[in-house]
């Protein structure tokens, strides 16, 4: 069976979950041009993950994606938090921004009871899930509803670990992808390699359909990624330019600038490694900091300072996540951009 049949898509095109540069209007867009839109639901509360799903039921008879993290939620250690706004103290000074105003809070939610509820509701063709699987009960339960489940792997291990509980098709997310590493085995990111070195060796280890993820930005990396062996290709950062994304003004003309040719894997803004374009807070405090609190722990304390630059135009402490490769983002719309990754005349 071919990933299209699989998933009952047209074109062998995922629109990559992006959490806070995108709700389910670009999904929507995607789906509805053949290829398997996908819906984020790391930052959604629960009536705003109903939400979205009754707008994506509502806009579309085809296949969607809804995705999932799997973290574990930390324990609070106040002395890691207090070393984190020590470092950061510079910078609330010159923004004039009073620390102890700032409240701790996670930032990002794991697969939970309430989200498997949802899904039972709602009954998507497609959910997959970001860092492992979530745990056995809840696995089955989106198992019983009959949903193709899809799932990241950063190495050859990640994959074979997938495989062995039963997922649909594995995403080969290699270290050139933009947003945060699945990595859920290990974190040593000098396991991570490049979408083009990862991608047969998952084909070769595992029996189910692969999809390439990382550094693809056009319809040549996708016939290259299908020749080594890929069922379909996720793509996200292309997507970042499109209307119907929600991607910044700042991030916006950060990917469109030269400085969109320089990105790094940094824990600053979460504290787990993701890529994002290269900028002040990265170079100054990263690009991986001891300091940085547990996923994702780190991103209450930085949000005051991303709120008074970007309200000056700046883009010094915002997550600018980019894909090594931006050279494929355009401001088109995203149905064009689908079907011209997939090398469909419009």
């Amino acid at each position: 069976m071919t990933l299209r049949q699989l998933l009952g898509i047209e074109l062998p095109i995922i629109q990559a979950p992006m959490a806070g540069v995108q709700a389910g209007a670009l999904a929507l867009a995607v789906s509805n041009a053949g290829g398997l839109g996908s819906l984020p639901c790391a930052l959604l509360d629960r009536p705003g993950m109903a939400r979205e799903l009754q707008a994506l039921r509502a806009g579309t008879q085809r296949p969607f994606n809804v995705n999932f993290f799997c973290h574990r939620e930390p324990s609070a250690d106040a002395a890691r938090e207090a070393r984190w706004r020590e470092a950061l103290a510079p910078y609330y000074r010159e923004f004039g921004i009073d620390p102890a105003g700032i409240a701790a809070g996670p930032g990002r939610a794991p697969f939970s009871v309430e989200a498997a509820a949802l899904l039972e509701e709602f009954k998507p063709a497609v959910v997959s899930f970001h860092f492992g699987l979530p745990a056995a009960a809840l696995y089955a339960r989106v198992r019983a509803i009959g949903c193709k489940i899809l799932a990241s792997a950063t190495t050859v291990d990640e994959a074979r670990w997938l495989a062995e509980r039963g997922v649909d098709a594995i995403i080969a997310q290699g270290v050139d992808a933009g947003g945060h590493r699945g990595m859920f085995l290990s974190e040593d990111v000098t396991t991570q390699v490049g979408t083009f070195a990862l991608l047969p060796q998952i084909v070769r280890a595992v029996g189910v359909p692969v999809i390439a993820a990382g550094g693809i930005a056009d319809a040549t990396g996708v016939a290259a990624a299908i020749a080594l062996g890929a069922a379909g290709v996720q793509i996200g950062t292309a997507y970042l330019l499109c209307p119907e994304a929600t991607t910044s003004n700042v991030h916006r003309a950060a990917l469109a600038g030269d400085g969109a040719r320089h990105t790094a894997l940094t824990n600053v803004f979460t504290g787990r490694p993701a890529r994002g374009i290269v900028n002040r807070v990265v170079r100054e405090l990263g690009p991986l900091s001891a300091l940085a609190p547990a996923f994702p722990l780190a991103t209450a304390a930085l949000a005051p300072l991303r709120a008074a630059a970007e309200r000056a135009g700046s883009g010094d402490f915002s997550p600018l996540w980019s894909g090594q490769n931006a050279s494929g983002c355009r401001a088109i719309p995203a149905a064009d951009m689908t079907r011209a990754l997939a090398g469909v005349a419009a």
